[in-house]
Order: structure tokens, then C-alpha cells, then sequence
């Protein structure tokens, strides 16, 4: 590392001592590996074609073994052939003659995709051992479209070399690796000419191959040295335009910048450096220094939006969108700390989704002072939750290790993310972050688990948070809680306009625990904070007032996890979507020779539900005369501008006059739109069926619906969405009339109380 000033050379002895540490326990982390064996360190070199998919590969692998005389066993893709395993010096200065070791190849029938190699624990003769392993094969899995209908979702592929792309990482399993552990890497990677390659260090140098070494000599070898220990590496390639820009932290830290994009994207990479940049100023004093030496934004040639080690793998679609947001470039980069720094261990939990959530889509409006969009993303956290977590399909907290449905997402991202929030509120902002900082100090390099962060927030907050561990990430749930009273007195022996109002909370489960804050509106239009310590089945607060109150609202900024029943809830596309029972009517015109675009979301939706249980499966009905919906369920209408009156008449029970259908143009909220190009999302409740909605899709022409069918899912959140030629025009979120137990009218009893 090149340190300049004193103020960098502070920030070196910082890394350096945290590194020291990090080390010493993770000599001890490696060392509980499976398999009779931890790496400890891989050199790598492997010569990649992708014009035949093709990969060969030579890993000098670094052993510290648990005992001797134990079996080795390590994984390796089943399309890849060991050649032969060689037992070397573990010192390259000592010419010791190689030794060929025996190995056994045992094939998972269970699961086809895993290949153990095995070295016979009669050939295992010392406690730490160097051993070469030479292998070849193809690495050729295309990656294949997602399985459902989520928005931006990673293409699904173990690992692909081919002339579109390289892409291998721990689930290619590209070279010989041992569950659980930590290693360094030493990689040389040899491509043809006019590809760069990307992985998790700062490149040293790239040269021609040697003939000696390479079968082709045409081929360019690139080299990195990673020196902080990791749970996998990963390797990208392409024929990108790479920029770099060496800039300096304010904290004084020197971090090399880089992109890697497709020649047809590389005007972007000015906007991806900057946006780097803020977010790494904003983070490093917040969490410690960055812990690489680089951080790059890599283009993937398939849907990805991945965070590892010193960078981040983008598909061109989410590139070409500009994804600089928190939740995108920032929740990224944060993982540079959490996750890719500090790991957890799956079957502990899975704690670095949740925090990493909450620091970077969340916490990121605080730090920009937009509270505002701080509240919208804990509303996003609750609501998430409450619609795709059903009671019947909650589970702990504790038990999520990672995402494969929006349930998961839910659980693992969403309630983690509002559990540190609830963590905060409950030690304070100092000691809170305090016990992140020495989560990331202590840890780096090594696993923790949620035993371990019980532990340093306990230390650092000087409480018995037992408690707090016990109830919000053992056990399922949130709780359930209801505004029941709200009645206030004039108080005569104060001033003329003081009242006392004693406000009742209720909920049905008493094993929660949790801060409420109430928010009282008086007459005037002032508003008063309450907080109040729900741990009973029903608790009353009683306050004085200057004012006479004629609102109580509970938890109005989202500040709990809590259940909150559907009906409860904006209406939002993904009531649709959560749904149990779903019907989509079709209200357009199309042929067999000129299928309208709604056509293909039909399709798209109909495929989804090919691997679902009949009972599961959504209903497509035509749109006819008569207005009534189906018995049960949420509808999702595809209209165009000939079935307007037809959609009308479905929609009108329901929207009431939100929203009014007219000839070539639209009204929402009393608001016109029109034009060719026009096209409305827009989701009302089912006044007949409690928790179901009636959801929009409606478009003035084919044209118009060609783009938003395929971006539908993307706004899951808005209750409207008004679009012009594609882009979002206005969009908005509709109040809740009716059935609302989280906001009361005050009763005022005339009778004045003396205290």
C-alpha cells in the first residue's frame, strides 16, 4: 500500500494491527474447517479459452490439517478432471523432489453437480502440507432466466466460460476447495488478447504467457496477490474498457477506483467513480477503513447485481439503468465491511444481509439528512414483511441463511434490517455504533455469528440484552398492536386549554416487547410525540396536553416491526402478488397474427406457475359484460383503450372515483392524461373481499404497453403509476378509509378532572 502523509500512514498502522488481529483468530477459524483440512492458502494458475469453454488449471494448495492420518477431502466441479496431485515443498527455496499422491474421485449420485476428491489419510503425514493439484475441463453452464416474475433477480448459472463471458465463483467451484475455509489467494490467469480478467485484489501486472507455461503463448497472464483471507474467490472476464482513478479517502486512505464496462457503457464510468467515492467517504468514518486496496464496478454479460471481495458484478441491464442508489451501488459497497469483510457462517444464521441492509438502503437518508426517505424505507421494511410473510409462513430470524423467495427477502433483509433499527432505539447511538465498529475491528477476516454480536452489544451497551436476542431473532414474529381508547379530559386546575389524554394499546401476544411512539394531533394542528414500553397485553398512557387533542396515531414513522393485517395496508400491486388466490382478466384485442404485448405477460405469468400445485395456479379469465370479479382473491385486468368501458365498469365498485376511463385519455385523482404513449398501474382494495385488491394494467395503445408489461413487478410498491413513453410520469400511494386500528379520534369527556 502507497501511504501518503502522516494522515495515511495512521490509517496504515490502524489496518495493519487490525489485519494482525484478524489473523490470529482466524488461524483458529480456519482450523475448525470440515474435512479433516483447512487452506490456508491457494496460488492459482489457470489458462482460460472461452471460445471452447475451456479451463486448465494448476492450484498449489497450502494445508494446515485438525490431525494426522485423517483423510483430505476437497470439492472440485464434476466437469473438471484431476490429472494428477503432487505432494511439494512447502518451502519453494528447499528442491525437494515431488511426490505424487494417491486420490480417490467420488461422485454425489444424490447431487449431481458435487465431486469430492479424496487424498487416502495413509498418504497424510504431517500437520501442514503443500500440495499441487493439476486439473482441466470445461466450465460451460449458459446462465438460464430466472424463475419468476421479481424485477431485477440474477440470471441462474454455477459458472460459465464462454466467448460472451467468464464468470466463476464459489458455486463454479473452479478450483480445489474445503467447506469452511478462510484462505488467501494467489491467482495467474491466462486469456486471450483484448480480455480483461477481475477478481477480488488489485492486479499487478499482465504480461505475454510464457511458452513454458502457457499451451498458448498468444495468451496474456495477468497476476493478483490477495493477502485478506476469504471464504471464496471469484473471477470475471470480459473485453471491458476499464478506467481506474487513484484517489484518497478524506480519512487519508489511498483507494484504487476502477470500471470494467462493455465498450457501449463506458461513458458511465465517471458517474459509477463518483458515486464510489461519496459512498466510501460516507462509510469509512462510520465503519473503520476500507478493508482492500481497491474497489471496482464490473459489467456482467448476465443479470447480476453482486457484491464481492474489492468489487461488484452488474448486468449490463442494471448498469445501463444507472445504479448508483443506496439499495444498489451502496448496499454493495457496504458489503465491502459486512460480509465480504466479516462472514457468517450459514448454519448460524445469516446476519450480513440485515445489517448490511439496514446501514446501506436505510441508513443512508440519515446520513443525507432525508427523513423523509428514511421513513419510506421503514415503511418498505414493514410493509414487505406483512405482505409476503403470512403468520402460517413466519419463521426466526435466526434461521435465515439465504434468499430464494421474496419470503426470504422479507425475513433475512427486510425485519433484520428494522431488528438493528429496534437495537439501536434500545442501547443508544453511541454505544451502538461503537459495537459495529468493533464487530468489523475484531472480526475482519474471520466469522461471526449472532452469538457474537449478542455478545459485543451487551459489552459495549453495559446491558443484559439476552432479552432483545431471545425474542426478535429467536423467535417468529413481530407484535400485533392495536390503538383500542383515546379519551381526554379538560384539566381545571391548569391552564384553560390543558387536557390529560389517556390513550389504551392492546395486543393479543404478550411475549413482545417493544417501544411504541404514539403521535397526538391536536386542534390547533400541533403534534405531540409519546413513547410508551409495550410488554403486557394492554397498556395505558396517560399525558397532559396544551391543546385539546382530536387524533392519536400509533407508530406513525415506522419506527417498529410490527403485523399489520393486509386490509390495513395501501393498496400496492403486491397485495396482487402475495395473494394466495389470483385471477388475471384479459381486456384487450389481439390476434393469432398480431398478438397484443400484454400477450407475453400472460405468458410470462402462466410460466411461473407451471411448478405450482393446480389449486396455486392463477385463473386467466376473459373480461366480459357483467362487472363482478371472481368469489375470492386479487385481480390483476390488462385493459387497452377498445375495452374501456368494459374496465370501467370492473374497476368502479372498487376505485370509486380515483380513477375514470374516458376516450383517449385518463383521469387519476381528477388529474388527465393522454396520448398514445399513456398508460396507468394502479391497484384499488376489493371492497368485498377484505385484503384482495383489483390491480390496472392498462394502456391507451400496444405501443405503450409493450414497455411497462415488461417492467410491471418493478413497481410492486406504488398504488399508481402514470407512464409516458415508458418513463414514470407521477406516482403516488392511496390512504387506507377503512379498518384502520393504528389510528383513533380522541373522545373529549367535557367533564374537567382536578389534579
Amino acid at each position: 500500500m502507497v501511504t501518503e502523509g502522516s494522515a495515511s500512514r495512521f490509517v496504515l498502522l490502524f489496518l495493519v494491527s487490525i489485519f494482525l488481529h484478524a489473523n490470529i483468530g482466524w488461524a483458529a477459524d480456519a482450523l475448525s474447517g470440515a474435512e479433516g483440512a483447512a487452506i490456508q492458502h491457494h496460488d492459482l494458475f489457470v489458462q482460460l479459452y472461452p471460445d471452447n469453454h475451456e479451463l486448465i488449471g494448476q492450484d498449489r494448495v497450502s494445508l494446515k490439517l485438525s490431525q494426522t492420518r485423517r483423510a483430505i477431502r476437497f470439492s472440485l466441479a464434476p466437469t473438471l478432471t484431476v490429472d494428477r496431485i503432487l505432494l511439494v515443498s512447502e518451502d519453494r527455496r528447499v528442491k525437494t523432489p515431488a511426490r505424487e499422491l494417491p486420490f480417490v474421485v467420488e461422485r454425489d449420485t444424490a447431487v449431481p453437480q458435487n465431486q469430492q476428491i479424496t487424498i487416502p489419510a495413509a498418504a497424510v503425514t504431517a500437520d501442514s502440507m503443500t500440495i499441487v493439484v493439476a486439473y482441466h475441463g470445461a466450465i460451460n453452464d449458459p446462465p438460464k432466466e430466472p424463475r419468476h416474475l421479481r424485477f431485477v433477480t440474477p440470471s441462474e448459472t454455477a459458472g460459465h466460460i464462454g466467448p460472451e463471458g467468464v464468470y466463476l465463483s464459489s458455486e463454479s467451484q473452479w478450483y480445489p476447495d474445503s467447506p469452511g475455509s478462510l484462505s488467501t489467494y494467489t491467482l495467474r490467469a491466462a486469456l486471450p488478447e483484448g480480455w480483461t480478467a477481475v477478481t477480488q485484489a488489485k492486479a499487478r501486472a499482465t504480461l505475454p504467457c510464457a511458452s513454458d507455461q502457457c499451451r498458448d503463448p498468444q495468451l496474456l497472464l495477468t497476476e493478483w496477490n490477495s493477502t485478506a483471507p476469504s471464504e471464496a474467490l471469484t473471477l470475471a472476464a470480459n473485453r471491458f474498457v476499464t478506467k481506474t482513478r487513484q484517489w484518497t479517502a478524506k480519512t487519508g486512505q489511498p483507494i484504487q477506483l476502477a470500471t470494467y464496462l462493455f465498450p457501449e457503457d463506458a461513458h458511465l464510468a465517471e458517474e459509477y467513480l463518483d458515486a464510489t467515492m461519496r459512498y466510501l467517504d460516507a462509510y469509512i468514518p462510520l465503519l473503520g477503513p476500507y478493508p482492500f486496496e481497491t474497489f471496482g464496478v464490473v459489467e456482467n454479460f448476465f443479470a447480476s447485481g453482486l457484491g464481492m471481495p474489492s468489487f461488484t458484478l452488474l448486468g449490463s441491464g442494471v448498469i445501463k439503468r444507472h445504479y448508483i442508489q443506496p439499495y444498489a451501488l451502496g448496499h454493495e459497497i457496504v458489503h465491502s465491511w459486512i460480509g465480504n469483510g466479516v462472514f457468517n457462517r450459514m448454519d448460524g444464521g445469516n446476519w450480513v444481509e440485515g445489517l448490511t441492509t439496514y446501514l446501506a438502503n436505510y441508513y443512508w437518508h440519515e446520513l443525507s439528512s432525508d427523513p423523509s426517505q428514511a421513513r419510506e424505507q421503514r415503511l418498505l421494511f414493514v410493509r414487505g414483511y406483512n405482505l409476503h410473510v403470512p403468520p402460517e409462513r413466519d419463521y426466526p430470524v435466526a434461521r435465515f441463511t439465504q434468499k430464494h423467495d421474496e419470503r426470504d427477502n422479507a425475513i433475512g433483509y427486510q425485519k433484520t434490517a428494522m431488528v438493528f433499527h429496534l437495537l439501536r432505539q434500545e442501547v443508544g447511538e453511541q454505544p451502538f455504533w461503537a459495537a459495529i465498529r468493533r464487530l468489523i475491528a475484531q472480526y475482519l477476516g474471520r466469522h461471526a455469528e449472532w452469538r457474537d454480536l449478542e455478545r459485543l452489544f451487551t459489552e459495549t451497551s453495559e446491558r443484559d440484552l439476552r432479552w432483545f436476542f431471545a425474542q426478535w431473532i429467536e423467535q417468529a414474529g413481530a407484535p400485533s398492536l392495536s390503538l383500542t381508547g383515546a379519551v381526554a379530559h379538560p384539566l381545571a386546575d391548569v391552564t384553560p386549554d390543558a387536557f390529560e389524554l389517556n390513550a389504551t394499546i392492546t395486543q393479543p401476544d404478550p411475549r413482545f416487547q417493544a417501544p411504541v411512539q404514539l403521535q397526538v394531533r391536536s386542534e390547533d394542528g400541533r403534534k405531540h410525540a409519546v413513547s410508551i414500553q409495550m410488554g403486557k397485553t394492554r397498556e395505558t398512557v396517560t399525558v397532559q396536553l396544551q391543546g385539546r387533542p382530536e387524533e392519536v396515531a400509533l407508530d406513525p414513522d415506522a419506527m417498529l416491526m410490527r403485523r399489520i393485517s393486509r386490509r390495513s395496508l395501501p393498496p400496492v400491486l403486491n397485495h396482487y402478488v402475495t395473494d394466495p388466490h389470483r385471477t388475471v382478466m384479459l381486456a384487450f384485442s389481439d390476434s393469432m397474427t398480431n398478438p397484443h404485448p400484454f400477450r407475453e405477460l400472460v405468458k410470462r405469468i402462466e410460466g411461473q406457475d407451471s411448478r405450482k400445485q393446480e389449486s396455486e395456479r392463477t385463473a386467466v379469465v376473459p373480461a366480459g359484460t357483467d362487472p363482478l370479479l371472481p368469489r375470492e382473491g386479487s385481480v390483476l385486468v390488462l385493459g387497452s383503450g377498445e375495452s374501456r368501458a368494459a374496465v370501467q365498469s370492473v374497476l368502479a365498485p372498487h376505485c370509486g372515483n380515483r380513477i375514470s376511463l374516458v376516450d383517449r385519455s385518463f383521469l387519476v385523482d381528477g388529474v388527465v392524461y393522454e396520448g398514445a404513449g399513456t398508460a396507468l398501474l394502479a391497484s384499488c382494495h376489493r371492497v368485498d373481499r377484505p385484503g384482495s385488491v383489483i390491480t390496472l394494467l392498462y394502456a391507451m395503445t400496444p405501443q405503450a404497453a409493450s414497455t411497462i408489461s415488461r417492467l410491471l413487478f418493478f413497481y410492486g410498491w406504488n398504488s399508481f403509476v402514470v407512464f409516458k413513453d415508458g418513463a414514470v410520469v407521477t406516482r403516488g400511494e392511496w390512504p387506507v378509509e377503512s379498518d384502520r386500528t393504528d389510528r383513533m379520534e380522541v373522545r373529549v369527556d367535557e367533564k374537567r378532572l382536578v389534579r
